[in-house]
């Protein structure tokens, strides 16, 4: 039996240990200020920062030229690197914060859709990185373009556009939720 193994594991902003407190997305579950367990930083003008991100992992095993390919995609929040200010925070801020995480849950289905049809051969693990490594690039660009449209939530009628349209998209791929 010939045994492949790979993991690969992809975050949002700042390289840390696996052993990193994680909150899987999940409808049953809506980030609260007690989530945030981070250190305030940055400018003053800026009360909330949400750290999420999209983990990808893989492994490969082949038994008498049989591949067998199973992998795992979690949108992830991470407590530890996300903060508030508490004197400054609201429900509509917090409802902000959720849509960074929701963003990053949509395209963890995105990658979900996207690797479900590419062939379980020997070739997975290259393909598949590559594929990630758009949706992350994607998934950055849209959480970029929605606080520079919502100027950090500055703009309600955007935000609301915002929450609306990802909603939406959300929606539009249940299929593909874990």
């Amino acid at each position: 039996m010939k045994l492949i193994a790979a993991a690969l594991l992809f975050f949002f902003i700042a390289p840390f240990s696996v052993e990193e407190e994680k909150i899987a997305w999940s409808e049953d579950h809506k980030l609260t200020w007690e989530d945030f367990k981070g250190t305030p930083s940055g400018p003053e003008e800026f009360v909330a920062s949400t750290n999420s991100g999209v983990s990808f992992s893989f492994s490969y095993s082949e038994r008498n030229g049989v591949a067998n390919i199973d992998y795992k995609i979690t949108g992830n929040f991470y407590p530890n690197l996300s903060w508030y200010r508490p004197a400054k925070v609201s429900d509509y801020i917090l409802g902000h914060e959720q849509l960074h995480f929701d963003i990053s849950e949509l395209h963890a289905r995105k990658l979900r859709k996207a690797l479900s049809t590419l062939p379980h051969d020997r070739e997975f693990g290259d393909k598949s990185k590559v594929i990630y490594e758009q949706m992350e690039a994607e998934r950055r660009t849209m959480q970029q373009q929605y606080d520079s449209d919502s100027d950090h939530s500055n703009i309600e009628s955007e935000e609301l556009r915002w929450r609306s349209y990802v909603a939406e998209q959300l929606k539009a791929l249940d299929d593909w939720k874990e």
